[in-house]
């Protein structure tokens, strides 16, 4: 009756370590199934996010020498039409994530800035100089220079930039709502991203 007794309680502890065994590996199966499914989601997303515009201004310069106590001035001018090619990027390739299986952690610890290129494409017009004060080369560039750096600025603030933000977005949702379906946390910066809402934060 011991013997029998004996070789029922050992049969059911090789049942149960046979289950717990065969319950680790299908998790752990799962687990790197997950992981692999991920790692392709990033890389999917790891591409340039583009928004391209074109820029319409009028811009008008003027420049003024001064000579002999400013009893005697020369002066140039000229009004300009720009009618720039914009283009908003952001790198996803730059795109920092680190993957922790065992804490089903999704890190995003770097996203790129946006890269804002602006090809002027100028005219001039009205173009007015002075006996001792002439356009040169010099001036071209730096009027060139100083309205790249205006569309610049005034892009940062516009719609435009909106428009290639929510673009981000959508690629980075693409890794929030498959973290989320599969019951990991995305964190960025330490900070648990447990919405949409959050996501749009971190947004540069």
């Amino acid at each position: 009756m011991r013997k029998y007794v004996l070789g029922v309680l050992l049969g059911a502890i090789l049942v149960g370590c046979f289950y717990y065994w065969n319950q680790r590996n299908s998790e752990r199966e799962q687990l790197i199934a997950q992981t692999s499914l991920i790692q392709e989601q990033i890389n999917h997303v790891s591409k340039l996010v583009v928004t391209e515009i074109n820029y319409a201004k009028v811009f008008n310069y003027e420049d003024t020498k001064e000579y002999g106590l400013d009893l005697f001035y020369s002066k140039k001018k000229a009004l300009l039409i720009s009618n720039a090619e914009v283009q908003i990027a952001y790198d996803l390739s730059d795109l920092k994530v680190e993957i922790n299986e065992s804490l089903k952690e999704i890190r995003i610890t770097s996203i790129p800035e946006p890269e804002i290129k602006v090809d002027p494409n100028l005219t001039y017009y009205d173009i007015e100089e002075g006996i001792l004060n002439k356009f040169t080369a010099r001036d071209l560039n730096k009027i060139q220079r100083s309205v790249k750096a205006d569309i610049k600025r005034q892009v940062q603030n516009s719609d435009a930039m909106k428009n290639a933000q929510n673009r981000l977005l959508s690629e980075l949702t693409q890794i929030y709502v498959l973290s989320n379906s599969l019951g990991w946390t995305l964190i960025y910066n330490e900070y648990p991203v447990d919405s949409l809402d959050a996501l749009e934060v971190v947004i540069p």
